[in-house]
């Protein structure tokens, strides 16, 4: 992740802005690592009451101000009665962030039992795994962290009441802030790793993410080799060719232009707070206008499917968007995990039936050759004699000479019946297999429509829809809902609106798109489907109106693209009709339609700019 050095720095600046001179109202404890800060602080608009979070979390460490609260426990942790006796009704009176790294200090001020002025700080260490929160007295002597590392867990470094605070050790990683060209050139640029994994090792607080960034703005591949080009391995960033060419001196200027101004940025504390997406799913998040993810959007989320930066006015505001979204993204994943896998297994044994089917089928083709021979036999058997092998005759029906392979050990009329027993067994089987096929594809097809449904879904409530479908199918074990018109799910299909102002309905699964083209569309509505893949459909409401503005046939054709099997190829063809032209044939599997008159297009699965009804 991105929370590095950098998104420190400009969360320390918007915390000693928000923070300094504030009392501490407050202390809570809500998680086993987390507590929360109550600063109430005087400024030129009034009085101000902030809430600080700060996580030691292994998995998502985090300091930020939120105004969200918490459900506050019954009884208070230790260490959180611990900072109520030392700190409560403290005064903040410093916020920086120590090295450039991921370490926030937070100094403090109260008056003791005695009446006397007395500073203490609380340390927070953005670490992953390693992350803390601990409180110092004014000599640096450990009060309480709220992990304790004894030296069994680390012979490094222990942090634990009554020992002396020790910053973690940074190795020979130096302050991107003191980094001149000189340095940059002499010892950074002359590693022998890829030129990303040059920087990112070589300065503390500098992520990969933030690397890459340097190397995309200088119009360099990150991969590329500080020695040479083109022969990094790809596990270790390390160049091991010294025969490769090595990046030219206007590369590491450019390079070093890049990173310079950034370093320049951070001291004169400007800032760019952003998250960048990929359709609905944060990617990454920084300090700095992450560019190498595509534009900045200012003020408004990138459109599904499109990589771009939305920027925030605050980092704060930064991390409680990414982790929420990331977290209804990781669990929307998390819990669907279950039919996405009953799903693929259900399209791996189909489509194995599917394919033996058709190899039986196409065995069957040879049925009308038997029916031949037995027929020829049957004409010209008086010419066989008993033991012959074969038969050379006229085949009537092309009027060329034939030869039939005979059993020996057979009359010339039972190898007759023989080829017609045949004939008629293959006949059966081709009959069975035509229906049986023609099912088997329509489940293969089905299966993959859902598996389509659970890519698209973006809500537990579209899970739940999903689940229910699978249910009726009889996928996945469960109670029927015998009222199938009676299933009242919140989830619903996504709703756009046209350049032209007219409204677009997208189906996220089987069940909307059954309801939105048979309940919801009009005759006249129009109906835009992926040609011959998994797809939602997609329903313009015309409003009676005869003939719809070509750009709004375009943008609803680019909908149904999107939220097709087709999403990832640069085009896909789209057939779009009129909704009266739609039929549903008898036990069909939901969602399931044909039509005979159609128009069709092809247009890329890009939605950028088509706006979602609000």
């Amino acid at each position: 992740m991105a929370f590095d050095g950098i998104f420190v720095s400009a969360l320390v600046a918007e915390l000693s802005d928000k923070l300094i001179g504030g009392r501490i109202y407050k202390i809570y404890q809500p998680e086993v690592d987390e507590i929360c800060l109550v600063v109430k602080n005087r400024s030129e608009e009034g009085n101000t009451t902030h809430r600080l979070v700060i996580s030691a979390d292994a998995g998502i460490p985090l300091i930020y101000l939120t105004e969200k609260v918490k459900e506050n426990p019954m009884v208070a942790p230790n260490f959180c009665m611990l900072l109520r006796k030392h700190i409560g009704n403290g005064r903040i009176t410093d916020i920086r962030q120590h090295g450039f790294d991921r370490i926030v200090e937070i100094s403090l001020e109260h008056l003791d039992d005695m009446g006397d002025l007395c500073t203490k700080k609380i340390i927070v260490e953005i670490m992953g795994k390693h992350s803390n929160i601990i409180f110092v007295d004014s000599d640096g002597v450990i009060i309480d962290s709220i992990k304790h590392i004894s030296h069994m867990v680390s012979s490094v470094r222990e942090v634990l009441p009554g020992r002396d605070y020790v910053y973690p050790v940074s190795g020979d990683k130096v302050n991107p802030l003191d980094v001149d060209v000189n340095y940059f050139m002499n010892h950074i640029m002359t590693k022998p790793e890829s030129v990303a994994k040059a920087i990112y090792t070589s300065m503390v607080g500098i992520s990969p993410v933030a690397a890459n960034e340097i190397c995309h703005r200088a119009g360099i591949d990150g991969g590329m080799s500080t020695a040479g080009i083109g022969n990094v391995s790809m596990s270790t960033g390390i160049d091991h060719n010294p025969n490769t060419i090595a990046i030219s001196m206007s590369q590491k200027e450019d390079l070093f232009r890049e990173f310079d101004r950034i370093r320049l940025d951070i001291e004169d504390k400007v800032y760019v707070s952003c998250i960048a997406y990929n359709s609905y799913e944060p990617k990454e998040f920084g300090a700095i206008a992450l560019t190498s993810y595509g534009n900045a959007v200012d003020g408004d989320m990138p459109q599904p499917g499109v990589n771009g930066l939305k920027i925030f006015d605050s980092p704060s505001a930064v991390i409680e968007e990414y982790y929420s979204k990331k977290t209804v993204v990781n669990r929307i994943k998390q819990r669907s995990i279950d039919l996405r896998k009953i799903v693929a297994n259900a399209i791996d044994r189909t489509a194995k039936k599917y394919d033996l089917q058709l190899r039986q089928l196409k065995d069957t083709e040879k049925r009308d050759k038997y029916k031949i021979y037995g027929e020829l036999i049957t004409a010209y058997g008086y010419g066989v004699k008993q033991g012959d092998k074969e038969l050379v005759c006229e085949n009537y029906y092309t009027n060329q000479e034939i030869t039939i392979p005979l059993d020996p050990d057979i009359s010339p009329m039972d190898n007759s019946k023989k080829y017609f027993a045949k004939y008629n067994k293959l006949k059966r089987t081709y009959e069975a297999l035509t229906e049986l096929t023609v099912e088997s594809k329509s489940e293969l097809d089905y299966l993959m429509s859902v598996q389509n449904s659970l890519e698209i879904a973006d809500s537990l409530d579209d899970l739940a829809q999903i689940k229910t479908e699978l249910i009726e199918s009889g996928y996945v074990r469960g109670k029927k809902d015998k009222g199938k018109g009676k299933k009242q799910e919140k989830s619903k299909p996504l709703h756009y609106i046209s350049s032209d102002g007219y409204h677009i309905f997208v189906g996220k699964n089987n069940y909307q798109n059954e309801e939105l083209t048979f309940k919801v569309a009009a005759g006249d509505d129009m109906w835009f489907h992926a040609k011959n893949m998994p797809g939602s459909h997609v329903i313009v409401k015309t409003e009676g109106e005869i003939e719809l503005p070509d750009k709004t046939y375009e943008e609803a054709a680019r909908l149904a693209a999107y939220y097709s099997a087709g999403k990832g190829s640069p085009k896909v063809e789209i057939d779009y009709t009129l909704r009266r032209n739609l039929k549903k044939p008898p036990k069909a599997k939901p969602g399931f339609v044909i039509y005979h008159t159609n128009y069709s297009m092809n247009i890329d699965p890009d939605i950028y700019g088509i706006r979602e009804y609000e």
